[in-house]
């Protein structure tokens, strides 16, 4: 099989421990179903657009960049057929020539910036509290074919609630963004 177009499908019994925070989260994950995607061209984008086509409920999304039109365009169609969508940027979406939360923000979908932060640099997406997306992998054409990143699916109801705190900590502090 051809290096680029592995796709590691794992049932694995993993056991999440951080470390150096009283905030820290411990969780066990048993038998959780995990896709994991490197880049460059290993098809994260791809992954990323089939998991918010069977989004039925939610999409949550914190982004440091967020320049990719086809996972923008997925995340509108989505919010177009009645799924929650929204959105924690940076804020250097800001000032970017083209940024997805622009195109978001002008589609209706609830857009945010989060410049509490000297990065908000997360890059993950929570899907229907059950799904979450996440890795180095920035929302970008250039994570998909120029840089080695790396991008991880997890399905874990445990670990999506630990996610979904965070992001609602996180818009908390971040302003709605209307594009420019």
């Amino acid at each position: 099989m051809h290096r680029k177009n592995v796709l590691m499908l794992l049932a694995i019994p993993a056991f999440l421990v951080m470390y150096g925070s009283p905030d820290a989260k411990d969780l066990t994950l048993n038998s959780s179903q995990t896709q994991v995607y490197f880049s460059p061209n290993g098809g994260a984008t791809s992954a990323i657009i089939r998991e918010l086509a069977q989004a039925k409920n939610e999409i949550l999304v914190q982004a440091y960049s967020f320049t990719s039109k086809e996972i923008a365009k997925a995340l509108v169609d989505a919010h177009k057929r009645g799924v929650r969508t929204e959105i924690i940027l940076d804020k250097s979406n800001r000032s970017k020539k083209y940024s997805g939360g622009d195109f978001t923000a002008h589609m209706g979908i609830p857009t945010y910036i989060d410049a509490v932060h000297a990065i908000a640099h997360n890059k993950i997406m929570i899907i229907d509290r059950f799904v979450v997306i996440t890795g180095s992998f920035n929302f970008t054409r250039a994570a998909e074919n120029n840089n080695a990143e790396n991008l991880i699916i997890i399905r874990s109801q445990e670990l999506a609630k630990i996610y979904l705190d965070n992001w609602e900590l996180h818009k908390r502090h971040s302003q709605a963004y209307m594009g420019r």
